[in-house]
């Protein structure tokens, strides 16, 4: 698990292998994850865009960007959560993720980035 707060926005993050759809002899690794993001501030936030920054033991590293969250673009009113999951594959049983989210305040209307903090990805079957 891992957590952040930036300006005022939290984002947590719990990871899953998933050996059912993983083919290691191949190397396909699959994980999934769970992200929430909470407003803590007093005005309403729009998450409008995301960029994600993953690399694998192999030092591949990759660069995902788009619109919104799982084609949303959800409006947190104060106080307001929004889970979504997501998930990725990699090469190697180990690897990790970062970001940010660009939000939109809706009171000035400015954008903001809010910090994804990093996580790691580690098939269940190596820690053994």
């Amino acid at each position: 698990m891992s957590t952040l707060i930036t300006q005022g926005v939290e984002v947590h993050v719990e990871t899953m292998y998933q050996p059912s759809q993983s083919k290691p002899a191949l190397g396909i690794y699959v994980f999934v994850y769970q992200i929430t993001i909470s407003n803590h501030n007093p005005f309403t936030v729009q998450l409008l865009r995301r960029r994600w920054e993953i690399t694998d033991s192999n030092l591949d590293y990759n660069v995902v960007e788009g619109e919104g969250v799982v084609g949303r673009q959800p409006v947190l009113y104060a106080g307001d959560t929004h889970q979504y999951m997501s998930g990725c594959q990699l090469k190697t049983p180990i690897g990790k993720m970062e970001g940010i989210y660009i939000f939109d305040n809706k009171i000035t209307g400015e954008e903001f980035t809010v910090e994804i903090p990093k996580f790691q990805l580690v098939a269940t079957e190596i820690l053994n």
